[in-house]
């Protein structure tokens, strides 16, 4: 299956033959990483017994067996998870970022949440959750699937605050040009179900939880054997790390004491104990099949049985995006004149999280994300290396604000954009590098790929 929607278009102008590496590689990337197939590896039925690995559970003796889902990959994951329980799932409740029209649920109902920002439809599907968790006794068993994206998706503000102030105080958070963990710290603290929230209260009825997450946390070591239980911390189901007190430092480290909604400071400033997110969970075994790290992994291995040089250069990656963009061009005229620190013809890989910094919101004159500015500013320097490409995307398939999962830019772009009168520093000025991308055919389509570390960025340097 082709993971590229538009690749023949990619594929028809600029460099041709350095874009055809870069997008085999991530192709076949994509699919090493998709959640459909890594549920599918390490899940099984064995009459009425689940198996995941050497752990084993007897659904005959349960009398419920609910699927909970939330994320940007979540629509994979639970259609596995249904392929896997079939008649033995009693009912599930999943809230996703884009339903695609391939999308098949047997006992699930989807709702499309907000995400970046929240929205009434992910507040609707939260309140089914919980009343399902409600209902639950010690016979019941859950199994929830998570994956980045479900702090937006599954946002239920506590009682203090409206949903609107959990909008406003998240789009001021993403562009105060604080890390994801920051955020969510933040965020976590602000809900009824993140940081634990609902795990804890699957826990408060005597239920037994089973989580499959994929990590997308920065800072995580690449994953081994997916069928052995985990130790986890984060997400909906798992306990939180994080504090009150952190969050207030986050938000002062960026300045946003002034900026954020009133009722939201007030709440976080005038919190209770009992207020705080859960230390620990029990009754939860826990899964994790995918981490950002691993998508580096593979396309390592991939460029490598291609003959190619490869270098892992970060799985580290933050920053901001047009600064890296640079750097990325900047080490590829060093690969090809110096043939350092690495020999052309070769491979760079990194992922991470990079954002876009936007302190005013009247800079914004249209739509982006952080992969379309780096591959934007890459573009810039690049001129002066020939053959040389760069692809980046959101690895779930939406980057920014736009449906493009990112960008492919290389030696020729620029010269693209100036024959149809754009300007490339303009449009990282103005956060309109969509546009500018779409108009010069360079924006990478995938729509949901079953995944979602992060970002992943591949740049390919031939030989002078």
């Amino acid at each position: 299956m082709c993971r590229i929607k538009n690749r023949a278009e990619l594929l028809s102008h600029g460099c041709h033959a350095s874009r055809e590496i870069v997008l085999n590689i991530t192709e076949r990337t994509l699919e090493k990483v998709d959640s459909y197939n890594r549920i599918l590896e390490m899940m099984r039925m064995e009459g009425n017994v689940l198996r995941i690995g050497n752990k084993v559970w007897d659904l005959s003796k349960k009398r419920n067996i609910y699927l909970l889902g939330a994320g940007k990959a979540c629509n994979a994951m639970v259609m596995a998870v249904e392929e896997v329980l079939g008649k033995w799932l009693t009912r599930g409740i999943a809230i996703v970022k884009i339903a695609e029209e391939s999308d098949h649920y047997e006992k699930t109902e989807v709702f499309q949440g907000g995400h970046p920002l929240p929205n009434v439809d992910g507040v609707a599907a939260c309140e089914k959750i919980l009343e399902l968790v409600e209902n639950a006794n010690e016979n019941d068993l859950f199994v929830a699937v998570m994956s980045g994206g479900s702090t937006a998706l599954m946002c239920y503000p506590v009682p203090q605050i409206t949903l609107q102030d959990k909008i406003d105080a998240t789009d001021i958070m993403l562009k105060s040009g604080a890390n994801i963990h920051e955020i969510n710290a933040v965020r976590r603290h602000l809900s009824q179900m993140n940081g634990g929230r609902l795990g804890q209260k699957i826990q408060s009825k005597g239920a037994e939880l089973i989580g499959i997450i994929i990590y997308d946390a920065v800072g995580m070591p690449a994953t081994q054997d997916i069928t052995v239980p985990v130790a986890l911390e984060g997400t909906p189901i798992g306990p939180d790390k994080t504090t009150f007190e952190q969050s207030l430092a986050y938000i002062r480290k960026y300045g946003l004491e002034k900026r954020l909604p009133k009722r939201v400071m007030d709440y976080l400033e005038n919190h209770s104990e009992a207020d705080e997110t859960p230390k620990s969970i029990k009754n939860g075994t826990y899964y994790i099949i995918n981490t950002v790290p691993d998508s580096c992994r593979y396309a390592k291995e991939i460029a490598e049985e291609m003959g190619l040089n490869v270098m892992v250069l970060t799985t580290y990656l933050e920053g901001d995006s047009k600064s890296t963009g640079t750097c990325l061009a900047s080490i590829a005229r060093e690969i090809q004149n110096n043939q350092s620190p690495i020999p052309p013809p070769c491979v760079i890989l990194t992922s991470g999280e990079t954002t876009a910094l936007i302190l005013n919101n009247n800079e914004i004159k249209g739509h982006g994300g952080p992969s379309q500015e780096l591959v934007t500013s890459f573009a810039i320097t690049a001129e002066k290396i020939p053959g040389a490409c760069v692809l980046s995307i959101d690895s779930e398939g939406t980057d920014g604000t736009t449906v493009a999962a990112g960008g492919i830019t290389d030696s020729t772009s620029l010269h693209a954009a100036h024959n149809k009168g754009l300007d490339m520093m303009k449009a990282l000025r103005e956060h309109a590098t969509g546009e500018l991308l779409a108009a010069i055919g360079d924006q990478v389509i995938t729509g949901n790929t079953g995944t979602n570390l992060c970002d992943f960025n591949i740049l390919y340097v031939p030989e002078a």
